[in-house]
């Protein structure tokens, strides 16, 4: 007797109890789709999916322990067919870039989920990429934008920390008119008013986390 295809087997990772719930929930609804294991911290869900070996990983970038991102390029050096889909609260187009060219198959917002989980599930499972349109369009803009070196990245993040030029020249070890030179090239990239208005862009787009 036929039973059918065997069910899209899924490994869900957040460290939040009452998300996984409200995911496995929307899941259990879910034709040939099935939840077998669940993972509260990025160590978890590397150890779970090497014993189990999920059809799809279900990943939040910001975990406990280890990050969603070191999550992805850990498993895929050992799993390089891995299907590995990114639920985030986070609108950031560097964010959803990062974890594309790690190899994330999919990144879908939390918020959307009700709605698109169950299609990007077996879009990913039939070997297809899936990025919701908002973040796709995010991605465009941000692409042809600049993005910031290394060194701006951490003198922005320091004057988000509240530091002024000078604390942050003594923190980098270098002069404040270089601090001033970073500051001058950032607003420009990111197109920002003032020091202030770089942060909020940076931490919008998932340049800087604090």
């Amino acid at each position: 007797m036929d039973g059918g295809p065997a069910p899209i087997r899924v490994v869900l990772a957040d460290d939040h109890a009452l998300l996984r719930d409200g995911v496995a929930g929307l899941i259990a609804n879910m034709p040939a789709v099935t939840v077998v294991g669940e993972a509260e911290n990025g160590a978890q869900a590397i150890e779970m999916y090497r014993h189990l070996v999920p059809d799809i990983l279900l990943l939040d970038l910001q975990m406990p322990v280890m990050g969603g991102l070191e999550v992805i390029e850990t498993l895929l050096r050992d799993f390089p067919d891995a299907r590995i889909i990114v639920l985030t609260t986070y609108h950031g187009d560097v964010q959803a870039m990062r974890a594309m060219r790690a190899g994330a198959r999919g990144y879908l917002l939390k918020s959307g989920l009700r709605r698109e989980l169950g299609e990007a599930i077996r879009q990913v499972h039939a070997g297809r990429r899936v990025i919701q349109p908002e973040i796709a369009a995010a991605m465009a803009v941000g692409a042809i934008n600049d993005a910031l070196s290394p060194r701006e990245c951490q003198v922005l993040k320091l004057a988000a920390s509240g530091n002024a030029n000078r604390q942050i020249a003594h923190l980098l070890g270098v002069t404040e008119e270089t601090v001033k030179t970073h500051m001058r090239s950032i607003l420009s990239k990111l197109d920002a008013k003032d020091r202030t208005h770089a942060v909020t862009i940076a931490l919008r787009r998932g340049i800087i986390e604090l």
